[in-house]
């Protein structure tokens, strides 16, 4: 497949590691607040964190909630920790919210960038395909990952959810991200792991879909859309 005249990348899950594997990273860290749950066993911590990401789901599904509460992902995570704990008995909010925030921190703590990212971006640029960067959240949080990853360079055009007003799959954004590369739908890629955000939606406006599943999930089975291309890892896209 010839490389297009412009890929648009999504940022966290796509270039960074994350939020990806959320079960696991509960688990590890509920298991460090055991004792104030009196969560003394596994099965106790799988009902704590059963109820967590229950309650996550719920929120995010929630389109206009999502809107906003993806600008305050940590404000987010402190909710659906009250929301689970309440739910399970407990009645200490303070509780919910050392948890929550030290979920967020662990998060921050572990971000890591995919071993051939750099090496994937830098290979397309040199191939002189225009690249630009659409990522979701707040401009401080996102823009702090860009940075510490030495990503800005990289990109012709980064456009954040909390600085242009809007994020995916609001077809504006990818509309704005083609202007500012002089690129037509037709000739520019989306590459991430969301598949509404990186393929159906891009899809609607005649751009390829790539969907990045470097934990081969598969491809949903509710899609009604399928992807342009798959792919396991970012160095399949120069290759």
């Amino acid at each position: 497949m010839p490389l297009p005249r412009a890929i648009l990348f999504d940022l966290d899950d796509t270039l960074i590691r994350a939020y990806a594997q959320p079960e696991e990273a509960w688990r590890r860290l509920l298991g460090s607040f055991a004792e104030p749950l009196g969560a003394h066993d596994a099965p106790a911590i799988e009902r704590v964190r059963a109820a967590v990401m229950d309650e996550a789901r719920t929120l995010w599904t929630d389109q206009v909630a999502a809107a906003k509460w993806r600008l305050d992902i940590p404000g987010a995570r402190r909710l659906s920790t009250r929301r689970a704990l309440a739910r399970l008995g407990y009645d200490d909010e303070a509780l919910a919210d050392s948890i929550a925030d030290a979920f967020t921190e662990m998060r921050r703590q572990e971000y890591r960038l995919y071993p051939d990212a750099h090496a994937t971006v830098d290979a397309l640029r040199q191939a002189g395909v225009k690249l630009a960067l659409l990522t979701n959240g707040a401009s401080a949080t996102q823009r702090a990952k860009i940075e510490r990853f030495d990503l800005a360079h990289r990109f012709e055009h980064i456009q954040i959810e909390g600085e242009f007003g809007q994020g995916k799959p609001e077809l504006a954004v990818y509309r704005h991200a083609l202007e500012r590369l002089g690129c037509e739908a037709c000739d520019a890629w989306m590459v991430g792991d969301n598949y509404e955000w990186e393929v159906v939606a891009p899809q609607k406006l005649g751009m390829c879909g790539v969907w990045y599943d470097p934990f081969d999930a598969g491809v949903p089975v509710t899609a009604t859309a399928r992807p342009t291309r798959v792919i396991k890892r970012l160095g399949e896209l120069v290759e």
